[in-house]
């Protein structure tokens, strides 16, 4: 799909105009007060990679060559049957992952962006991300990124010690993720991210795989990493990831509350009502995995979806709590009767003893707020969750009656 430039320049304009009022806008991870059924973040996935690193499992393909008008023609059709499907009003953010995007051309994100706007309303101020690689993103590109609408930067740094990198078998060096840092900062100010691993190990590469860090080890680290960044300001709004000045990932505030997205191409995955087929049940959904075979899907049908599996309610709540308490807000009594209005977070967890111990341990808060992890229950979140999970499906057999079984 070709961009008309009347268009293109007009998306850009409004860009422009929203990053300079930027300072007005409601603090990030606020809610839209659009109903939750019409609004929905939008995920779309770049497969390609210029290389393997030994540590990724995510769904990516190395290309003799890209056909890349093809690859976007195929992202802009999907893209607009899931929004027609989905009956979505509202794209409240977009997230371009891999992958790596940054290998993908400016014309590439412009174009999706622009069909998503005919579809549905995207704000001019929604957050945009693009995920980058230092080497797949000098400061000229980066700026062809942010003219096409991108308005926050997810860097893959991963570690700032060369010898690191190359275990890892990142083609940057760490002269070149402060370059990138240093560019992004400047073109996108106070809109930029990045992501540094830690507990890798000093062994080296054992048949082409990273051994496993040492758990004990990785846990000191991360409990010495996030009591640092707290210290320097930092507010750790989720289990894995930190913010100042406000500045939270909107699109991944999505996830952990439990609202719907939707994952546009290769192995994307999406969780929706698609209410233009009738449906009334929220479905996890999951594209064809193989760029190649995905293209044919959307050319034929006009998206690749490969599994559908609609979600019931029980297992909903079990994504609302699971999702909700990796956050330091947790699971607000209002957040939680959305999904369910009769069962409240006091009778599922009040009564429980094993649940008043975690209390006692200073683990866990369920007060006038609602659920949530102290600072020191965050760092354990999968523990609890092997209380607290038993604990909702037992209290959701006390109340669902059991089906009459036939003579």
């Amino acid at each position: 799909m070709a961009l008309p430039a009347a268009r293109a320049r007009g998306w850009a304009a409004a860009v422009k105009m929203a990053q300079r009022r930027r300072h007005a806008e409601a603090p990030r991870g606020s809610p839209s007060r659009a109903p939750p059924g019409s609004r929905a973040a939008l995920y779309v996935h770049w497969p390609y990679c210029e290389k393997r690193c030994s540590y990724c499992n995510f769904n990516k393909y190395i290309p003799r060559g890209v056909e890349e008008a093809a690859m976007r023609s195929c992202l802009v059709t999907e893209a607009q049957t899931l929004l027609r499907l989905s009956g979505v009003q509202r794209v409240e953010s977009v997230f371009f992952g891999g992958g790596t995007p940054s290998l993908a051309s400016p014309n590439t994100v412009a174009a999706v962006l622009e069909a998503v706007d005919q579809i549905s309303h995207l704000p001019a101020d929604s957050e945009v991300t693009l995920e980058a690689n230092p080497t797949s993103a000098p400061g000229s590109r980066l700026a062809a990124f942010g003219a096409a609408g991108v308005n926050r930067l997810s860097i893959g740094l991963q570690s700032l010690d060369d010898t690191e990198l190359q275990l890892l078998g990142r083609t940057h060096s760490a002269r070149d993720a402060l370059q990138t840092l240093a560019e992004a900062r400047r073109l996108f100010p106070g809109r930029v991210s990045v992501d540094l691993m830690l507990g890798l190990p000093a062994q080296q590469v054992q048949r082409g795989a990273l051994p496993a860090p040492d758990p004990e080890l990785a846990a000191e680290m991360y409990q010495e990493g996030r009591a640092m960044l707290r210290e320097v300001g930092f507010r750790q709004y989720e289990v894995s990831n930190f913010a100042r000045n406000g500045a939270l990932s909107t699109h991944n505030w999505t996830y952990w509350q439990c609202g719907q997205y939707l994952g546009v191409g290769p192995g994307a995955h999406g969780r929706f009502v698609p209410q233009g087929a009738g449906g009334h049940t929220r479905e996890a959904r999951i594209q064809t995995l193989e760029p190649d075979n995905w293209m044919k899907e959307v050319m034929l049908f006009g998206h690749g979806t490969r599994r559908r599996v609609p979600l019931g309610q029980l297992e909903l709540l079990e994504e609302v709590l699971a999702m909700g308490l990796r956050t330091d807000v947790g699971i607000t009594h209002q957040h939680w009767q959305q999904f369910e209005p009769q069962l409240s977070l006091w009778d599922v967890f009040g009564a429980s003893q094993e649940v008043k111990a975690l209390l006692a341990q200073g683990l866990l808060l369920l007060d006038h707020r609602g659920l949530r992890c102290s600072w020191e229950g965050l760092a354990v979140l999968d523990s609890l969750l092997l209380t607290l999970l038993p604990r909702l499906q037992e209290a959701w057999q006390q109340r669902t009656p059991s089906p009459v079984q036939g003579g």
